[in-house]
């Protein structure tokens, strides 16, 4: 005997599932709609801060969504500082043999001919597998790099290229600027002069973002102080002679504690320089922003800045940014010149990028470079 369901039962039943169901349904699209609108409303207020001016120089921060800087008691300037790249035969072979980034081997931005960069924006668009990273010393120049060591020890760094004949140079044809901007997870806190060896200096446990000046070969060298205000006389240039001339900005503190490796998504720093108007290194974390400013004046970098390196290395001084295995990141740097030409990506060799630190990571073959209303060049490197 066949048994037939009334439709009246096929309709209730149909009526009381779109009753349960449709409600909650479509409660989680609207949740979904409105999460999607909030990110894209942080990061359009992220790019928003990498390009706000701020009213003076000093130390700003600012928290999502006001888009006014506030100024903030800036702390001391780091006394351990970035290396500038070796070339000793031991080190080209042990970076080879490793394949690590950094250290003159990395992709580099370089703007059209006659174009200099006025910013450039470094981030994270994908970062997979990546659970941990200590800071190490390694061999550089023929010794061992004394950075700060340790778990979440680390730097973001957009390092401009070298400029000869900036205003800072006062007119020593050899002499050249160079400017780091860097956000750091941990600095050390006690000035303590040239050689930079760490020695018993208090550390800071903090994650701040500052601006790192040089001028390199300045002057003649006559045995004394030949720098000009206010720089430090770092010592004799290893390759002309002038002496080496560097400036650390005070700290813009970000976080209490280093942010951890596993976060680095929600890390962007961005580099300015505007002639006769200051330089700015801003660093967005989530929902809020930091900046530290210079004057231009000090390295007059705006009117030869032409090439960018972004990337993420060892904490300072020669050390390398050692990531777990698997790790992968993919890099993005954007940039203005005041052009809508498409920029270069240089491939790497050992002639190109102006930090001394590095990472344990093997940068990819492909570059991808764009121009138009959006200048950027992209890059991947791995484990």
């Amino acid at each position: 005997m066949k048994t037939y369901a009334h439709p009246r039962i096929y309709i209730a039943l149909a009526a009381s599932l779109i009753g349960v169901g449709l409600p909650t349904m479509l409660a989680a699209q609207a949740t979904d709609v409105a999460a999607d609108a909030e990110a894209r409303a942080r990061q359009a207020w992220r790019l928003t801060m990498h390009h706000a001016g701020v009213p003076d120089t000093g130390c700003f921060h600012a928290s999502y969504p006001n888009t006014q800087w506030e100024k903030v008691e800036c702390a001391p300037a780091p006394s351990v500082r970035s290396a500038r790249p070796t070339r000793t035969a031991d080190d080209s072979a042990l970076r080879a043999g490793a394949q690590t980034t950094g250290n003159l081997y990395d992709y580099v931005a370089q703007a059209p001919a006659g174009e200099f960069f006025s910013f450039a924006l470094g981030s994270f668009p994908a970062v997979t597998n990546v659970t941990a990273e200590r800071t190490v010393n390694v061999l550089f120049g023929g010794y061992l790099s004394d950075g700060i060591p340790g778990p979440n020890e680390y730097t973001l760094q957009i390092n401009t290229n070298y400029a000869y004949g900036t205003s800072a140079c006062s007119g020593y044809s050899y002499c050249q600027a160079w400017q780091q901007y860097f956000v750091q997870t941990n600095s050390a806190g006690v000035p303590q002069g040239a050689g930079n060896s760490q020695g018993n200096v208090k550390l800071t446990n903090q994650t701040s973002v500052a601006i790192e000046s040089w001028l390199l070969n300045y002057g003649v060298d006559n045995g004394s102080d030949i720098c000009p205000a206010p720089y430090e006389d770092y010592g004799p240039d290893y390759e002309g002679p002038g002496d080496d001339c560097v400036r650390n900005s005070p700290l813009t503190v970000m976080y209490n504690g280093q942010i951890p490796i596993n976060l680095l998504a929600s890390l962007q720093l961005s580099g300015s320089a505007v002639a006769n108007g200051k330089d700015i290194a801003t660093a967005t974390y989530g929902t809020e922003a930091y900046a530290a400013t210079v004057n231009d004046s000090i390295t007059g970098i705006a009117s030869g800045w032409y090439q960018t390196e972004f990337n993420v290395f060892g904490n300072q001084n020669g050390a390398q940014a050692v990531f777990n295995k698997g790790a992968s990141l993919t890099l993005n740097i954007a940039l203005d010149y005041g052009s809508s030409e498409v920029p270069t990506c240089i491939y790497p060799s050992y002639y190109d990028g102006t930090t001394g630190e590095t990472n344990n990571l093997t940068l990819g073959t492909t570059c991808t470079v764009a121009g138009g209303t959006s200048p950027y060049i992209q890059f991947t490197e791995s484990d």
